[in-house]
Parts: C-alpha cells; structure tokens; sequence
C-alpha cells in the first residue's frame, strides 16, 4: 500500500499533491489572524496559482487585500517558490459531521404482542427475530 501512495504513478503525485496543499494551509492558518483562520481552505493548485476557498464574501475581499503577504508566506515554505498567484472562490464549506443517531422506542405493550406473535410462529428464524426485537422493549 504505502510503494502505492509513495511511488512514481499517478496516486502518488496525487498524494504528494494533497500533502503538499495540506501543508501550505496549516501554513497559511498559522501566519493569519485568529478569526480568519477558520474561514480559509486551500482548494488546488494548477498553472501556478493555488485556490484559495473561503465561506464569506467578506473574507474573500481580506484574503485579496492580503495577497502579497500570503504570497511571501508561501514562498518560505520549500516547494511553493512556483507559487505565482491565488484564484479566489467562495463556497460554503461545511466540516464533515456525523449524522445524529436516531432512537426509536418500543413501548412493553408492543413487545408483549411481539413476543406472543413468536411463540405462534414455527419458523425458527421468524420466532427469533421477532424475539430479538420484542427485546428492545422500553424497560418499566
């Protein structure tokens, strides 16, 4: 796996692409002021210039009055000495969330009917699952 992230085909420039992206936007978070940091994403780079995303417009008109601080602090990284030029986006940038787990409740009198339904029932495997859910019932 790693002679495939780390080697010379395409997923490992891929790999070598993503880290070094990785790196130029904990770079750039490090060097910014604290209520701006979390409202930059850096997108790609190609033809010299990198992406820079941000969730704002307002932020958008910051990072362009910035651009030549942000690019001497690109050019003190080793490997963003190409760096020529930003393209600006604004795009909301949601972090990935989880979805909420949801509970669902079986009240006694259901698991009562459930229960009595399985001891009717002669397919084993009908007779456990409904025992296995009329299990779940809400405990008094």
């Amino acid at each position: 796996m790693s002679r495939l992230l780390e080697g010379s085909g395409e997923l490992g420039s891929l790999m070598r692409t993503a880290r070094l992206i990785d790196r130029a936007q904990q770079h750039l978070r490090d060097h910014l002021p604290e209520e701006v940091r979390d409202h930059l994403h850096v997108g790609g780079y190609r033809d010299g210039r990198l992406t820079l995303i941000t969730d704002r417009a307002v932020w958008l008109t910051w990072l362009r009055y910035e651009q030549q601080r942000l690019l001497s602090l690109l050019h003190q990284l080793p490997g963003f000495e190409a760096v020529t030029g930003f393209q600006f986006k604004v795009r909301p940038v949601r972090p990935a969330s989880t979805p909420q787990r949801q509970v669902r409740r079986l009240p006694a009198r259901a698991a009562d009917e459930l229960s009595s339904c399985a001891a009717d029932v002669e397919n084993p495997r009908l007779r456990q699952a409904l025992e296995r859910l009329a299990s779940h019932a809400e405990k008094p």
